[in-house]
């Protein structure tokens, strides 16, 4: 285990995705607009037409995900993650009327109606992720 502590709250930037809106592809053209190289994903809702993400599949290594596409509509329950060196690393849950699923969103997933995210930025916090030395999975640093 590792932690960083310390550092101030930056700008809060609230998003707002409409009906055909990419979710992560629009959120990292904002991240980079915005010149965010670390940050908070604090909040996310909304709706979904198609969502693909991933999930781990084994606990040993080398690691495996399984990529899954499901097709809408999905209620996006919660988002959440972090930025590190410009890039955003979200998790997700939705659900259609049946089932919930929860995973690594991936880019692709099409917003339904609407959804909102709330970004904080850390303006301190100099975030990367680095493989981790013996297992090569990445894992969030400090610079």
């Amino acid at each position: 285990m590792e932690y960083f502590a310390g550092g101030n709250l930056g700008r809060t930037i609230l998003i707002r995705f409409d009906k055909g809106d990419l979710m992560l592809e629009g959120l990292q053209e904002v991240i980079e607009k915005e010149g965010i190289t670390s940050g908070v994903i604090v909040s996310g809702i909304g709706t979904f037409e198609r969502c693909i993400m991933h999930m781990i599949t084994t606990t040993g290594y080398p690691g495996h995900d399984e990529f899954v596409t499901i097709e809408g509509p999905l209620e996006l329950l919660s988002v959440h993650g972090l930025v590190a060196d410009g890039k955003a690393h979200l998790h997700i849950a939705v659900s259609d009327t049946e089932k919930a699923y929860g995973g690594h969103l991936e880019p692709g997933s099409q917003v339904c109606y609407l959804a909102e995210i709330c970004l904080v930025e850390l303006p301190d916090a100099n975030l990367t992720r680095v493989a981790h030395p013996s297992t090569g999975t990445m894992q969030l640093k400090q610079k």
